[in-house]
């Protein structure tokens, strides 16, 4: 017989210490699946048939040009990109915003949420223009009470002084604020700040197998995990 796979760490909130949840947008409470295909696959296909560059050899280039500027604020900025590949990123997004999804669960999570008269805030390191067209698409500002991009502080989400910055700007204490992501490295930045309960999702793209769990951080497969 097969060992048994452990499974992930995953404590139930405690709810009552909780005045705000602070929650990532793409792979958290939208399918990863969109950005996944917009900049790997998309994007490097119509930005080589711009320039005439063959399919495989564009992803290539894309992909090493986006690593370079990995967990900088550049990184997630439309402008900066357009600019750089001489093409009009938003233009794309806005044509294939109907391929935009929430994650399963997450709607019902957030309505849960609200149910316990908690403060919910969209937390995203997207720029203005890509949450923009996901709002538009999805109704988030329908869901929130707040949308925050880490662009209005010029400091990704990456960088620990994001939650410095967001108790200054919009009133968020980490000592009472229950976080949830999927990146490592902002996963991170927010223990780091002291943000009192943070929880890893391991399954931000629904099409693609579960992630492995952090060490140290709480880790759910979805967002509904929380409240089921």
């Amino acid at each position: 017989m097969s060992p048994a796979v452990p499974r992930p760490y995953r404590p139930r909130p405690d709810w009552a210490a909780i005045e705000t949840v602070c929650l990532d947008m793409d792979g958290t409470v939208l399918d990863l699946r969109f950005d996944n295909q917009f900049w790997l696959e998309a994007l490097p296909r119509r930005w080589g048939a711009a320039h005439g560059i063959e399919p495989g050899e564009a992803i290539r280039r894309l992909r090493a040009r986006f690593d370079a500027k990995r967990g900088t604020l550049e990184w997630y900025c439309i402008d900066h990109w357009s600019d750089e590949l001489d093409f009009d990123i938003a233009a794309l997004k806005r044509e294939m915003r109907d391929s935009i999804r929430w994650l399963p669960g997450a709607e019902r999570f957030l309505e849960a949420v609200r149910a316990r008269g908690k403060r919910l805030l969209l937390t995203t390191n997207a720029h203005p223009i890509s949450l923009d067209v996901k709002d538009r698409q999805a109704g988030l500002s329908k869901q929130f009470d707040e949308l925050v991009s880490s662009h209005e502080f010029g400091v990704p989400k990456e960088d620990a002084q994001f939650w410095a910055m967001l108790a200054d700007t919009h009133g968020v204490d980490p000592a009472t604020t229950l976080f949830v992501d999927d990146s490592t490295a902002v996963l991170h930045a927010a223990r780091e700040a002291a943000v009192r309960e943070i929880y890893q999702v391991l399954r931000p793209d629904s099409t693609l197998p579960a992630r492995e769990p952090l060490a140290g951080i709480a880790s759910i497969d979805a967002l509904a995990d929380l409240v089921d």
